[in-house]
C-alpha cells in the first residue's frame, strides 16, 4: 500500500513539475516537440498496422 501511495505521489509531483515546464518559452517548445514526435510515432504504428491488416485481408 506505502508503495501505490509513493506512485501517486511521484505522478502528482510530476504533473507539477510539467506544468511549471510547460510556462516558460522553451519549455513549451519541449513539449510541442515531444508531441510531435508522439504523434508520428503513432502514426507509423497505425499504417503498419492497417497495412499488414489489408495484406492479412488479401490472402482470403
Amino acid at each position: 500500500m506505502q508503495r501505490v501511495v509513493w506512485f501517486v505521489i511521484g505522478v502528482a509531483a510530476g504533473f507539477v513539475v510539467a506544468h511549471q515546464v510547460n510556462r516558460t518559452d522553451s519549455g513549451r517548445a519541449f513539449f510541442e516537440s515531444v508531441n510531435a514526435k508522439a504523434d508520428a510515432f503513432s502514426r507509423a504504428v497505425a499504417d503498419g498496422y492497417h497495412e499488414r491488416e489489408a495484406e492479412l485481408a488479401g490472402r482470403d
